[in-house]
């Protein structure tokens, strides 16, 4: 009994997950033709925080050495359905690792580098109203967020620097090119200075996922943030280059989080977005936030926003609509303001 006791105690398996919904208001939507569908007030899912719960899992085999594992589902709380995902069960991250003092190796569904990257330099926390999230997803569907059939090694931190290196195997017999795509990114932190760095580059392949996840797409951001005092204040130039579509968009943001209490929460950002073929297609979108906090897993939100496009641009403002409500991920040419209200809980 001593010894079973004893190597259970070397592994467990956490249950986590996140529970958001609230209330969206927009002042214009975009209909089937691309043009204004009308204002929108309605119930949102995921309106700061993506609505999910997963399973991890660690098994200590000694000298350092540790498994580990991560099984990811996105879902709505507005109808119970899967959201926030490639649209798969667990379509958020699937894989299984080794984690030691040579740093860590993954395989199977995982988030790329390149997101990762850009990840760390939103002000914003990567909020679902007007974050980085947004333009990301406007280009890219979940191409290069959501990458499949993936092996990634992430080094151990040396005097502040750290990287990552992935490669995703397309899986299609006799073109080893199709839907192949590989990613890196580096990273220096040194007190509170940090500086970030990545790259995607991937192949046109079939789809593995019902949303597009492998599309033509080349993809970089460099970046800083810094944090003084209760402030982090963040900067990063992002380019996206989509093969199929033509587009090859230049995204400028910089922003902020001020934690002005142990309860409040406030940040902002801008972002500017123009297309390198065609400079008269551009956006601008700037969103403020705050959050109270009733306790270390509970707050409530409130966000507002404003994007403008002009051109072919079709920028959005939030990423986590579910149930009947129209796709808020694109806008119509002009001026568009959301505001959104809600909760979250993290367990």
């Amino acid at each position: 009994m001593l010894f079973a006791a004893a190597a259970h105690a070397q592994g467990s398996v956490t249950l986590y997950g996140i529970v958001d919904g609230g209330l969206l208001y927009l002042s214009k939507t975009r209909d089937a033709a691309g043009g204004n569908g009308g204002k929108f007030f309605g119930f949102t899912d995921s309106g700061q925080m993506p609505s999910l719960f997963g399973l991890s899992g660690d098994e200590d085999l000694g000298g350092g050495l540790h498994a580990e594992f991560k099984l990811e589902s996105g879902i709505s709380i507005a109808n119970g359905g899967l959201n926030d995902s490639n649209g798969n069960l667990f379509g958020r991250q699937a894989w299984v690792g080794l984690r030691g003092n040579f740093g860590t190796v993954h395989a199977g569904l995982q988030y790329s580098p390149f997101f990762n990257s850009v990840y760390a330099l939103d002000p914003r926390n990567m909020s679902q109203l007007g974050s980085s999230l947004v333009p990301f997803i406007n280009n890219t569907v979940v191409t290069g967020i959501f990458s499949a059939n993936a092996l990634t090694y992430t080094s151990p931190v040396m005097a502040g620097l750290q990287g990552s290196v992935m490669l995703a195997l397309g899986g299609v017999a006799g073109d080893f090119q199709a839907g192949r795509a590989y990613s890196a990114n580096l990273s220096y932190n040194w007190n509170g200075l940090g500086v970030y760095a990545g790259y995607y580059n991937g192949n046109e392949g079939p789809s593995v996922s019902p949303l597009p996840s492998t599309l033509g797409m080349i993809g970089s951001v460099i970046g800083a943030s810094y944090k003084f005092s209760a402030v982090t204040v963040k900067a990063s130039f992002t380019n996206y280059k989509m093969a199929r579509s033509g587009i090859n968009n230049d995204v400028w943001n910089s922003g902020f989080d001020f934690m002005a209490t142990p309860t409040i929460d406030l940040n902002g950002g801008v972002w500017y977005m123009v297309n390198r073929n065609d400079t008269g297609s551009k956006s601008l979108m700037g969103a403020l936030g705050t959050t109270y906090f009733l306790s270390k897993r509970t707050g409530l939100y409130a966000q507002v926003g404003v994007v403008n496009n002009k051109g072919s641009q079709n920028l959005g403002l939030e990423i986590g609509n579910g149930g009947n409500t129209p796709s808020s991920l694109y806008a119509p040419a002009g001026t568009t303001v959301g505001v959104d209200i809600g909760i979250h809980h993290v367990f």
